[in-house]
């Protein structure tokens, strides 16, 4: 077999393989007479037939069957004799011209893994976000767990934001009816951006028995495209408003949150180490972001074209399941593959980069922080030793854990060659709240 590597472009190469047909003839009458041996042909009895009538039966299939495994094999002997590190799958194409009459030849064109030079990380800038949990913090999570647990009182108040409104309506465009715009006994919060601007802006201010009839223009962008960009008349009537009613913080509140004997003071201390244990994860997952693109600034890499479109197909698969997770038919939807292209790419570049780092610099987690990561998830569970048995109960459950403690090693290890910028972000901020 004589081999021909070819450089197409940086990342691309095209082999160029030739196989003699005595090779192929040769394996093809082997096989032959070992179908020959159990073979059914008409006329006689299996295992029995002439090899020459078994050849007529089943020598097309059997040298196609060949020729693929030659292919293969060839092109596997290849990458290892010549050492090559191919990046996704080969292309084999018939070699142009006309054929040899000598050997079986062919083309397989792929492409190979980049040389990844790290860049420096010395003058680069990192952002560490720190938070720090205060008691303001541990009080405004209390407030989020009493608004989650709210009640709501009948009053004869005005509707204002905040109250729950229970209302008829009914829309018309150019005074008709239209679908999806009558409703008996809705029932909306007031302020929560749940309806439309001045659908609320109609119902504040009303009691209950009162009615009131506006004017609503949707926007063009409008889910429903029937009324999208049209103004419809309304005619709401609001038949009950409640006030929110928050849970006293006491022993009751406590009980509910999982406190046993409703001690107040133990309930807030369990809040603090929760909120402490979310504050952390938060901030690892920024600093995390940070240095992960700080890694991709510094590192200019040619991704492997292979490489990228495996990972455009397998965000647009993830995607699709989710979707139908949603109860979508996602039969009817298109995907794209410029929507993943971006992402796939960053995702590709990431991978590249942190392999060849762990690698070279022996980032790869120890035992010992791999059970670190490991007890840090049963923390927060009733039984954290039945989480830690569930984990070593089976390696492959491992692979997680281990993928986290090694990314908390590249952190560590970026962190300590670049410029860091300590910010102090606001708790809201971090943890996604208004407060307001």
């Amino acid at each position: 077999m004589s081999v021909n590597v070819e450089t197409v472009s940086t990342l691309e190469r095209r082999v160029k393989i030739s196989v003699p047909f005595a090779q192929i003839d040769t394996e093809v009458d082997a096989r032959l007479k070992k179908v020959a041996r159990t073979a059914k042909v008409q006329g006689f009895r299996p295992g029995k037939a002439p090899l020459n009538i078994v050849a007529q039966n089943y020598g097309m299939q059997v040298r196609e069957d060949v020729l693929n495994e030659t292919v293969g094999t060839a092109f596997s002997n290849v990458v290892r004799e010549q050492n090559l590190k191919v990046a996704g799958y080969p292309r084999f194409e018939p070699v142009e011209g006309e054929p040899s009459k000598e050997a079986f030849e062919f083309n397989a064109t792929f492409e190979v893994y980049p040389e990844i030079k790290l860049g420096d990380l010395s003058e680069k800038a990192i952002e560490k976000p720190v938070s720090e949990v205060t008691e303001e913090a541990v009080n405004k999570t209390v407030d989020v767990l009493r608004k989650q647990r709210v009640s709501y009182e009948p009053t004869d108040a005005a509707a204002a934001d905040g109250d729950r409104v229970v209302v008829d309506f009914v829309g018309k465009i150019d005074d008709v009816a239209f679908a999806g715009g009558t409703a008996n006994d809705f029932a909306f919060q007031l302020g929560q951006g749940q309806m439309l601007p001045e659908f609320e802006n109609a119902a504040r201010g009303l009691k209950a028995g009162e009615s009131k009839v506006f004017d609503l223009a949707f926007p063009e962008d409008y889910h429903g495209k029937d009324v999208a960009g049209k103004t419809a008349q309304f005619e709401i009537s609001v038949k009950s408003v409640a006030k929110a009613v928050l849970p006293e913080v006491n022993e009751e509140l406590a009980k509910q949150l999982g406190v046993a004997d409703g001690n107040v003071e133990q309930m807030k201390n369990e809040i603090r180490e929760n909120v402490a244990r979310e504050v952390s994860r938060r901030l690892k997952s920024k600093i995390k972001e940070n240095v992960l693109q700080a890694l991709l600034d510094v590192t200019p890499i040619e991704l492997p074209k292979a490489l990228v479109g495996m990972e455009v197909q397998r965000l647009v698969e993830q995607t699709k399941k989710d979707f139908q997770s949603r109860g979508m038919d996602v039969n009817k939807m298109p995907f794209p593959a410029e929507l993943f292209t971006k992402e796939a790419e960053r995702r590709v570049a990431l991978g590249l980069i942190l392999s060849d780092l762990v690698d070279a610099e022996n980032l790869r987690a120890t035992p010992e922080q791999v059970r670190a990561v490991i007890d840090d998830f049963s923390a927060s569970y009733e039984q954290p030793e039945d989480v830690v048995r569930w984990y070593y109960a089976d390696p492959s459950r491992l692979e997680g854990p281990e993928s986290l403690a090694t990314e908390d090693n590249v952190v560590a290890w970026a962190l300590s060659r670049a410029k860091v910028e300590e910010k102090v972000v606001a708790f809201d901020e971090l943890m996604g709240q208004n407060n307001a």
